[in-house]
Formats: structure tokens, C-alpha cells, sequence
């Protein structure tokens, strides 16, 4: 009899290479255990930047709930690792509930909307990254009304670069990898919607693009970040808060487009 580790080894890498065929009961609680710790680190991360009436544990059972759904969808023949699916599916699940609680306030939504129209306006005209300075003159505020601002902001920019909208009209449930359309013209949308990204992310200025590179590649929390950087915790969160904004001015456009050929 195989115990539940090696259930999850098997389930986890090889078997799904070899030839896939539904987990049992056992193997199913095996793959569930292995992939716990995955799920509380992502809670974690997602928890780190949203206020506290966001429930931890709410985000846990979400992510426990995108879990089981991988293990019921999971297709081998796809070619991509049980793991990196599960993750998907788990950051996924998460996301969705935060979409559904819709906990940010419309009228945080549309200041938001504002920032994001001075950095496209700014960065159009000047043709080189806005100062923040110049976001502030350009709402009316203070720079240190602007920082409070970013503070204030911090919550809404945790799906930034996870979804592509945040329309205050309705909270729309996010597109699961088995959902998404495989035609032509959507795969030409995401990958240009991906170089695009990836441009904006190397127009950034310095500081923003380390954020962005040790957040989401080097995976580190928001105080790890200050410890490399030699800044606050406060500080890094102010400073992904501002990269985020500037990365949805620029995307804005083709997030708009998308929506009217959908």
C-alpha cells in the first residue's frame, strides 16, 4: 500500500507525464496535503496587501476550493506541470472571491481610474516616466496627499498584474485557463497583451522595476523587499502601488479593446 507521500509524488510529477487517470479518494487527500503549504503562502502574499476585513482564512478555503478544481481539470496532455496548474487554479480561486466580497469602494475604484489617467497623460506628453510630483500637480493634491493616497490605493492594485480590469459596474468572475478561447485572434490578444507588459514593466523607472522583479519573479514579501532595497516595508508598498498604476495607464487602451471585440 502506497502512503499518502508517495500518493502526492506520484500525482504531483511523473504519473501525469506517463499517463494520467483520476486520483482516488487517498490520492486525492495526498495531493490536497502536499499542496497546502502552496496555497497558505499565496493566501499570505494576497493577505499582505488587502485591509483586515479581508479574512485570511476566507482567502485559504477559496485557494482549498481552486485546488480541488485542479485536481478534477488537470490535463496532462497540455504539457504544463500539475504544480504550476494547481497554482494557477489556487491564485485563481482567490482572486475570484475578492472579486465576488467586491470589497473596494466605487469611489476608490474611480480615484484610481484618475492616478491612471494623469501617468498615461503625463507620460504622453513628456515622453519619459511621471514623477510623482508632477501625478500630484496634475490631481490638485499635495505630494503628501498623493503618498496617502497610494496608500489608500495599495488594496485595489493586488490583481494588477493577475486580471485585466476593475470595472465598478460589476465584478466579473475570472477566466479559468479551461475557459479561455483558443482562437486566433485571442491568442494574438494575450500575447500581445503579455509583450506589452513586459515592455511597460522595462520602461519603469529603477526602483519600480526592482519591486516588480523581486514581488513577482523572486517572489519575496513586501519587508524582505525593504530589507534588500535598504528601505521600510511602507516604502515598497508605495512604491509597487505607484508601478502598478502606471502599468494600467499603459494597458488601459488594449484592456479597452479587448472588452469591445469580446
Amino acid at each position: 500500500m502506497l502512503t499518502k507521500t508517495t500518493h502526492a509524488a506520484q500525482y504531483a510529477t511523473a504519473p501525469y507525464a506517463a499517463g494520467y487517470s483520476t486520483p482516488t479518494a487517498g490520492e486525492r487527500d495526498a495531493l490536497i496535503e502536499a499542496h497546502l503549504p502552496q496555497v497558505r503562502y499565496i493566501a499570505e502574499r494576497l493577505a499582505a496587501k488587502l485591509p483586515p476585513s479581508v479574512e485570511r482564512d476566507d482567502l485559504i478555503s477559496a485557494g482549498v476550493l481552486g485546488l480541488l478544481d485542479a485536481i478534477d481539470k488537470y490535463n496532462p496532455s497540455r504539457g504544463v506541470l500539475f504544480k504550476t496548474y494547481a497554482e494557477m487554479r489556487v491564485r485563481g480561486a482567490m482572486l475570484d472571491s475578492l472579486r465576488e466580497l467586491d470589497w473596494v469602494p466605487r469611489s476608490v475604484r474611480r480615484r484610481a481610474r484618475q492616478v491612471e489617467a494623469a501617468y498615461r497623460e503625463i507620460e504622453q506628453q513628456r515622453g519619459r516616466p511621471a514623477e510623482g510630483e508632477e501625478v500630484a500637480a496634475a490631481l490638485g493634491i499635495s505630494v503628501t496627499e498623493f503618498n496617502s493616497l497610494l496608500g489608500e490605493l495599495n488594496g485595489l492594485t493586488v490583481t494588477t498584474l493577475d486580471s485585466g480590469d476593475d470595472e465598478e459596474q460589476s465584478v466579473q468572475p475570472r477566466q479559468t485557463p479551461d475557459d479561455l478561447s483558443r482562437t486566433p485572434l485571442a491568442v494574438c490578444e494575450r500575447t500581445e497583451t503579455r509583450e506589452k507588459l513586459a515592455a511597460a514593466i522595462d520602461k519603469l523607472p529603477e526602483r519600480e522595476r526592482q519591486v516588480i522583479a523581486l514581488y513577482y519573479l523572486e517572489e519575496l514579501t513586501m519587508k524582505e523587499i525593504g530589507t534588500v532595497l535598504g528601505i521600510t516595508e511602507s516604502r515598497v508598498s508605495q512604491i509597487h502601488t505607484q508601478a502598478s498604476l502606471r502599468l494600467r495607464s499603459i494597458l488601459a487602451p488594449l484592456r479597452g479593446r479587448t472588452r469591445l471585440s469580446n
